[in-house]
């Protein structure tokens, strides 16, 4: 008995590490691409012709080689995958870490329910549904073009500077921003410790380092463009 107990431990211990690198490289991935998605927003200030010819040049990606846009279906058919698992890894360990709360959490008075949550898993999980609705109303402003807030353009330049040019718009982003940097200031020192980054007390004071300034230049970086258009500096 006692040893069917200890199996049955030890393979939940094996499926709530696996669920955990799961969501640490399929988050390092995103972490990629958002990088380079700012990038390419950044060329918004290079002006409508540098934007207009950086958005063409992503469909010719890889030619020859490789059809008109598959480089461009690669990557999102990467990002796609490494999205869905990490919602899917994410679900899964919220949902046991409920079922186990009154286990293995330390019990407080300060929370309804008895037992404590933290600010990193707080921000983790509800700022994850923030991004994700965020998500969908960014594709359908700038790449499905469902809605279009400030008017409709063939550039996607122009799409941008009339989306932008929009108050409530620029709030929206804000507020996403915002729920992505707290999502990665947590989310990146995360994936490191999973993956094994911290065994050192100044290997984790770098990792806490590195969250941080990732966070931070993806926030900033994303949310100049649409302040800037909103100011007029990029018109």
């Amino acid at each position: 008995m006692a040893t069917t107990t200890i199996s049955a431990q030890r393979r939940a211990l094996r499926s709530t590490v696996a669920k955990k690198v799961i969501m640490a490289v399929s988050g390092l991935i995103m972490v990629g691409y958002l990088l380079a998605h700012m990038y390419g927003n950044l060329k918004a200030f290079s002006g409508m012709q540098a934007f207009d010819e950086y958005s063409h040049h992503l469909r010719e990606l890889g030619e020859p080689i490789l059809p008109p846009s598959g480089a461009l279906w690669i990557i999102r058919v990467v990002l796609l995958v490494a999205v869905v698992a990490h919602i899917w890894a994410a679900v899964l360990l919220a949902r046991r870490s409920w079922t186990s709360a009154g286990v293995n959490r330390y019990e407080t008075r300060r929370n309804r329910r008895g037992i404590q949550r933290t600010y990193a898993s707080f921000t983790l999980r509800s700022g994850g549904v923030v991004i994700a609705l965020f998500v969908v109303y960014h594709l359908a402003h700038l790449t499905w073009h469902w809605i279009e807030p400030g008017g409709s353009s063939p550039s996607p330049y122009g799409r941008l500077v009339a989306g932008f040019s929009v108050w409530w718009v620029v709030a929206l982003y804000v507020i996403a921003l915002l729920a992505v940097g707290f999502h990665l200031r947590h989310g990146v020192a995360s994936a490191l410790y999973t993956l094994g980054a911290g065994t050192t007390a100044t290997a984790r004071q770098v990792i806490v380092v590195v969250s941080i300034v990732t966070s931070l230049v993806i926030t900033v970086g994303f949310l100049i463009v649409p302040f800037s258009v909103l100011l007029g500096v990029i018109q």
